[in-house]
């Protein structure tokens, strides 16, 4: 018996089969009837889209369905795995299972990659589909899609081409396995459909967001088949039962070609089947789908949606693509791995987009769809934001509607919360304080504009960021002195969450926030830097709307903050910049040694407040390979502090791992400064990490080592799309 987490699947769902399976499937569902074009035809007008990615290419291979056919709720996202050898083509998700198919040639089966004539390679990808070819036999090749037709639906489709002399027995199995405590309630023979309960547990989401909203537990399936199905079963059981299932086994007596047929049980797995005969030069096409939704919602949706995937045409979804991608920077790129990790940004941060809804008018992202974890579901914050800064070249309008999220949310008194998005602003009081974000803000709205030159979005920009400027300056320089304090929960406000070397100033491994934070005792560097790139972005943005006045008001405040960073937190001994004490501004917090070289040191060349003399003694530390100037860039924490590590062992971690945001912030400063050739060198070593994890598991990890390759940390996040921005600016003159 096949263990499951959670309750009793079997207790779980007291519908009648009967019923619900007429519910669950529409009657009159015909065999798909799409057409099929070739990869080589799909994209005549883009051949810039084509990747031709093969094992362990540097490509991301996780899929959503496109914002317009997307909710947060309900939805489902799909990790492709098509480069290791012991498995087959698969694709899959966390809790929701795992599908593929399982091949009989001639009384062979082909169940595993390794096993194929020719590899899988993917011929284009996008955020919502992958177009691939491969051989599982000598001269029968294979043309397959894998689309995510929306939340709840995902596609197999397949076109098989005989390319011999010879007639060949085809057996084809789609298998779907190891959904969380899957339970079989019927098969419907008029829609070639299993219908199956599962069941994911809200542990998944790690944070309170399983308690306060509506995330499903319990949801309705189908495996449903667009071709005529000539068996079917449910087994319990691994994947070599499966195979033997499908007769692998030649010890197995009285043999069968047909699968078990069952129609109601705990399953390990359930298998469709179709059978050919496929003849020289001709051609069979297969369509498969695996659909699942709520159980809250009526069972009959998802028959409509099952009807609408096996007869849709998938060339207007490339179609549309294609002319997304249509936006972005040609960059004719030397090595075809770097176009793969450039396509593969983008597509990561289009694929975390959703739509309108709740609190909010405005398209929004979240950090991660698949894997869905509640800290990367809990909508927008301003440092995610930075992602924007490489997405406004794909879609500047759904960048600029990403970013009016915040202004339509934005408080009265001008506050812009730590998180915004459909559930509405969530300012996690702290200390009787609301909590906001790094405000990288009015940056990030400048950086837009440039790329959309949309002068209505621009003046929206201007008014919300000055507002929020002001907020600041009311409300993190509490002392009135002029450098600027986090509040009472600048743990998260700071964005350096765990492990901060400043401070948390402790080698525990789990860490009391309340009692550790000292943000708020200190004149904080990082957020004194950022409010005054705040201050000069607005500058820039009144230029641009003739507003003279208010332009060189904003340029004196960031004059007068620079001024003051400068006499207050530069250290001329160690030739560094640091944050004070508030009081005495003073490089100790009580007993605390506040002199700990952080990457946040070099934000002056980011923010240009840094004078050339100084500049060039923090490029000798930046430089220094037993501080900062790592193999794969610069990390959190110089490498000779004490608490500094280089392993990437759990989530948020700052005291060594390398986060891309923050580096490319460094990487602008030197080109500020006309360190070009150092910020080159910086561009590639971050490129190399990425690479590297790119082409392992074909996902972009929350943070990278700046020595190591091996990593545990949260994937696929949002912001690691900045590296597409890198790119552009690494072929800009």
């Amino acid at each position: 018996m096949r263990k499951k987490p959670g309750r009793s699947s079997k207790n779980t769902w007291p519908e009648n089969n009967l019923s619900l399976i007429r519910k669950l499937t529409t009657t009159g569902l015909g065999a798909c009837i799409s057409v099929f074009l070739s990869a080589q035809n799909l994209l005549p007008a883009d051949g810039y889209l084509i990747i031709n990615a093969g094992p362990g290419d540097p490509v991301y291979t996780t899929y959503t369905a496109a914002p317009a056919r997307s909710s947060l709720y309900d939805d489902k996202g799909y990790t492709m795995i098509y480069d290791e050898f012991s498995s087959p083509l698969t694709y899959g998700s966390e809790h929701g299972g795992r599908f593929f198919t399982v091949w009989e040639i001639n009384s062979v089966v082909v169940s595993r990659v390794g096993d194929f004539h020719v590899k899988p390679f993917i011929k284009a990808t996008f955020p919502d589909m992958a177009l691939m070819e491969y051989e599982p036999w000598p001269g029968i090749s294979a043309e397959e899609i894998f689309f995510v037709y929306n939340s709840n639906c995902a596609v197999v489709d397949c076109h098989l081409k005989n390319n011999t002399p010879n007639t060949h027995e085809i057996n084809i199995y789609p298998v779907l396995e190891d959904a969380d405590s899957l339970y079989v309630i019927g098969f419907d023979s008029t829609s070639n459909s299993y219908c199956f309960n599962h069941y994911e547990t809200k542990k998944r989401l790690i944070s309170n967001l399983s308690d306060k909203y509506p995330y499903p537990d319990h949801f309705y399936n189908l495996f449903s088949a667009g071709f005529p199905i000539y068996s079917y079963g449910a087994y319990q059981g691994n994947r070599e039962d499966l195979y033997n299932a499908i007769k692998t086994d030649f010890y197995i007596e009285n043999r069968s070609d047909s699968l078990n047929m069952a129609d109601s049980s705990d399953a390990g797995f359930i298998a469709l089947h179709g059978k050919y005969i496929l003849q020289p030069g001709a051609t069979i096409h297969y369509r498969y789908c695996r659909l699942r939704q709520s159980r809250d919602k009526e069972p009959e949706r998802l028959g409509k949606i099952l009807e609408d995937a096996k007869s849709l045409s998938i060339q207007p979804f490339i179609d549309e693509n294609v002319r997304l991608f249509s936006n972005i920077p040609l960059i004719d790129f030397s090595d075809p791995a770097d176009k793969m990790v450039y396509l593969s940004a983008f597509n990561l941060a289009r694929g975390c987009f959703l739509p309108a809804e709740g609190q909010t008018t405005h398209n929004y992202y979240v950090f991660s769809r698949e894997p869905l974890w509640g800290w990367g579901h809990g909508h927008q914050v301003l440092h995610e934001s930075l992602s924007m800064l490489a997405y406004a070249y794909l879609d500047p309008v759904s960048a600029q509607n990403s970013q009016r999220v915040y202004m339509e949310q934005q408080s009265e008194d001008g506050l812009i919360a730590y998180r915004h998005g459909p559930r509405g602003p969530q300012t996690y009081p702290h200390k009787e304080m609301p909590t906001t974000s790094a405000p990288f803000y009015s940056w990030i709205n400048l950086e837009i504009y440039n790329v959309s030159h949309d002068r209505e979005f621009l003046a929206d920009a201007y008014e919300s960021g000055t507002r929020y400027a002001r907020w600041l300056i009311n409300n993190r320089d509490t002392d009135h002195d002029g450098t600027f304090e986090w509040g009472p929960y600048g743990i998260i406000e700071n964005v350096r969450d765990w492990y901060n070397a400043v401070f948390q100033v402790s080698k525990e491994r789990y860490l009391d926030i309340d009692k550790e934070d000292i943000s708020d005792e200190l004149e904080c560097l990082d957020l004194s830097l950022m409010m005054v790139k705040e201050m000069r972005s607005l500058a820039a943005m009144a230029t641009a709307l003739d507003l003279r006045e208010e332009s060189e008001e904003w340029e004196s405040k960031a004059n007068k903050l620079a001024r003051l960073i400068n006499e207050r937190m530069w250290d001329d001994a160690s030739g560094f910049y640091y944050s004070v004490d508030k009081t005495d501004h003073s490089f100790y917090f009580m007993t605390r040694d506040l002199k700990r070289q952080e990457i946040i040191g070099f934000l002056p060349l980011w923010t240009q407040v840094a004078d050339s003399t100084r500049a060039v003694r923090l490029v000798q530390t930046l430089t220094d390979p037993g501080k900062f100037w790592r193999k794969y860039g610069v990390p959190t924490l110089a490498a000779d502090d004490e608490w500094y590590s280089p392993y990437v062992d759990y989530c948020c971690k700052w005291n060594g791992p390398v986060w891309l945001l923050w580096d490319y912030m460094v990487y602008e400063g030197l080109r500020n400064y006309g360190y070009d050739s150092l910020a080159e060198e910086l561009a590639v070593n971050l490129l190399g990490a990425v690479k590297v994890q790119l082409s392992r598991n074909h996902r972009f990890p929350e943070s990278y080592s700046p020595d190591n390759e091996v990593l545990n940390c949260p994937p696929n996040y949002i912001w690691d799309s900045i590296i597409a921005r890198l790119m552009i600016r690494m072929n800009s003159d």
